[in-house]
């Protein structure tokens, strides 16, 4: 291993990782201890060992300590908190209420349309083994605004960014002969100087500690961050990664030690990568370092929608007193511009789905519990989804799905509307710019591991050729790039209607329009095709993207009727694939969404009616449409001659368009009574698009079934084609 300091102080590591088919032996943790406490010694002479002070709180792992459940809570709509003392621990807050976190108050029939500042209370007792180590409390993210206490004394502050994760120290507060509390301030109220700006967002503004919340308790001498950039190689067959390791001493003492690291398939649980030799690592006291470790995997099995293959990188230091290991997981996959269009680890792709809009579900809001997000992600599965969108950074927990289900996803600052520029010059106010440029990076910072996330969202229908909005778009592209240069970037326009080429659209790396005609812009479904041709013309290199498309019964002259919904998607979809230069196109949306903005129901039920499923998740007939337009299977054909079913499958070769790999032909068959009584499975060759094969599934059944149900599965088991075949 080969290492080097550069010019700003960061160290970078060369390894050459080994592959094999079988499980590559990683050192014990004495072997690994012994190794990296001689490499410290010969290595690493002029800093002193590892102090007391970090050994004692010397833990292999980061200990997480859930902190969801009971909480405290107020409102506090005059500002009376902090001069009455509620962050202090010996507060009585006997008449509070008791919530649930996660929570947002805006599901509550009390405070829906409180819009303000409230609080949140609750009291921990410390173990004892984190006496020495660090301890940190991670908010996934508090709307908008937090100020956070321990046992009365100010921690920090996470203001006017709502959607995104941060952590706080809290070692020096914690009391720990005695019980702790912890006091939270959260302000919700419209803000001019964030995003989204005002009243300017369509969607729920939901306050409250909305998402998890937990203690990391780690030695003070850690492993903080791990960022994993995987690049595959077709040609040769390999991966090339880029491990970037910020290891941290928040302790007094200088420590010196070791990185390692190994990579684990998550699939077969073997490891099929070591660094090979551990590489010293110095800290300063009360410093950090990034250490930068290059390394090759051979014959990577790569992350697909189909196939959504994801591996576990654990890094550790450590060196005779210490050790800490920090895990992440990633997959390998490259979805990349090419000759105009997407291809994806090199294949040419046609992409379709639908947006989720969370939050929606009128008892949880956006303090939403596994359950329905998993519902309602099991429904994009359903629907055939393989690529969104997302208004919002969104909680981990989509991401996981996403990444372990196999969903491509474009994630988004908050920047919506026009009016988020309203009232600026040539340039974006100061305070806006900087907003919008905390929230990417922190959003870059958490989600960038995720395979899932293919494309950074910059803003939503700014009008880009206003002079503020182009420069803010501007901005925010050139900072993704620097932070992330491998990942498209993009936004979703609404201001490619006329002169087109001066549109800040045209700096992306493709060009995305929302397209409403027959819904927010009179015309029919011929009009969106010559709009769609007008912005090819002004792009001709760049794969166009509609990032929205759909029916929303938004206003008096449009009254809900799902059967507007089925025609739009009917006749939209038509003109859609016969352009072959939109590489994909996002149906909006998949539920009826909360927002303050709505125009139908009051309280917790105030909404805007866009969805193919209502905000309890019911379905409506428009689904069923979306499901079989979003299929890569065109049709199934059926023939039958004494329960022996000859059967053609027909893949699509427009929209979507992709290989279909690994899919299987499922038959059930039921009997009398309706009955299932006999299962058969057929595997389908690997198809590409617009052919079509023959497949025989026969049964042992003498007598005719009452109905035959076919699903053609996905690898992942998710049907994408269901016909329900009867004599």
């Amino acid at each position: 291993m080969a290492a080097f300091v550069d010019s700003s102080g960061t160290i970078w590591l060369t390894a050459q990782g080994t592959f094999d088919r079988h499980a590559v032996p990683m050192p014990s943790r004495r072997q690994f201890l012994t190794r990296a406490a001689a490499l410290a010694a010969v290595g690493a002479t002029s800093a002193p060992s590892a102090s007391s002070e970090a050994s004692a709180g010397s833990q292999p792992h980061t200990q997480t300590v859930d902190l969801c459940g009971t909480w405290k809570f107020r409102c506090d709509p005059e500002g009376r908190g902090v001069a009455e003392s509620w962050q202090k621990s010996d507060y009585a807050a006997s008449d509070w209420q008791q919530v649930q976190v996660p929570h947002t108050w805006q599901v509550d029939p009390l405070h829906t349309d409180y819009r303000g500042v409230a609080w949140y209370r609750r009291v921990f007792e410390p173990l004892p083994g984190w006496r020495n180590g660090l301890v940190r409390i991670e908010f996934e993210a508090v709307f908008h605004s937090a100020t956070v206490w321990v046992n009365g004394q100010r921690v920090g502050e996470h203001a006017r960014r709502g959607y995104t994760a941060f952590t706080l120290d809290v070692t020096p507060m914690i009391r720990w002969d005695a019980p702790s509390t912890i006091a939270v301030r959260v302000d919700n109220a419209f803000n001019q100087h964030m995003l989204p700006r005002g009243r300017s967002s369509d969607w729920a503004t939901d306050g409250g500690i909305f998402r998890p919340v937990r203690f990391l308790v780690t030695p003070s001498v850690f492993v903080e961050q791990v960022d994993v950039d995987a690049v595959p190689d077709f040609s040769r067959r390999e991966a090339a990664l880029t491990i970037s390791a910020r290891c941290r001493n928040a302790s007094t003492k200088a420590w010196a030690g070791a990185a390692d690291f190994r990579v684990v398939d998550e699939e077969t649980g073997l490891s099929v990568l070591t660094a090979g030799q551990p590489a010293s690592l110095s800290l300063d006291p009360q410093a950090a370092r990034l250490l930068v470790l290059k390394a090759s995997l051979a014959n990577p099995k790569l992350w697909h929608f189909d196939s959504p293959r994801l591996y576990r990188l654990k890094f550790s230091i450590a060196n005779g007193d210490l050790e800490h290991e920090y895990e992440t997981t990633f997959g390998i996959r490259r979805l990349e511009v090419h000759n105009g269009g997407l291809q994806l680890n090199g294949e040419p792709v046609r992409l379709m789905g639908v947006e989720r809009m969370a939050g929606s579900h009128p008892q949880f809001g956006m303090a939403e519990p596994c359950e329905r997000i998993e519902h309602d992600l099991r429904d994009l599965k359903d629907l055939n989804c393989i690529f969104t969108r997302v208004h919002w950074p969104q909680d981990k927990r989509v991401l996981d799905y996403c990444d372990r289900h196999g969903i491509l996803l474009q994630t988004e600052v908050p920047a919506w509307g026009a009016d988020t520029f309203d009232g600026m010059g040539a340039e974006p106010d100061a305070d806006i710019l900087e907003n919008g440029l905390q929230q990417l990076r922190e959003m870059i910072a958490r989600d960038r591991n995720h395979p899932s996330v293919v494309v950074w969202g910059l803003c939503n229908e700014i009008d880009g050729q206003n002079p503020a909005a182009y420069q803010f778009a501007k901005r925010l592209l050139e900072d993704a790039k620097r932070l992330d240069p491998g990942r498209l970037c993009s936004y979703a326009s609404n201001s490619l209607g006329r002169t087109p080429e001066r549109d800040v659209a045209g700096l992306m790396d493709l060009i995305e329009t929302n397209e409403y005609f027959g819904t927010w812009e009179p015309g029919t479904a011929e009009d969106a095709g010559r709009h769609l041709d007008r912005v090819h013309q002004a792009f001709p290199e760049k794969p166009i993207v509609i990032s929205e498309y759909g029916y929303c019964a938004c206003t008096p002259e449009r009254p809900e009727g799902d059967q507007h919904r089925i025609e739009i998607l009917q006749t939209h979809n038509a003109v859609i694939r016969a352009r072959d230069y939109v590489a994909g196109a996002i149906f909006f949306c998949y539920n009826d969404y909360r927002t303050h903005v709505g125009d139908r129901g009051v309280g917790a039920l105030q909404q805007r009616v866009h969805g193919v499923a209502d905000v309890y998740g019911a379905r409506k007939p428009s689904y069923a449409l979306l499901r079989r337009e979003s299929s890569p299977i065109e049709s199934l054909r059926i023939g039958n001659e004494l329960n022996n079913f000859q059967m053609l499958v027909r893949t699509r070769r427009d929209l979507p368009m992709h290989q279909v790999r690994g899919y299987k032909l499922v038959g059930r068959f039921y009997g009398q009574g309706n009955i299932p009584v006999e299962l058969k499975e057929a595997d389908l060759p690997d198809m590409a698009p617009g052919t079509e094969v023959k497949v025989d599934l026969s049964f042992a059944q003498s007598g005719p079934p009452a109905h035959v149900q076919f699903d053609v599965l996905r690898p992942t088991r998710f049907s994408v084609f269901t016909l329900d075949w009867m004599p």
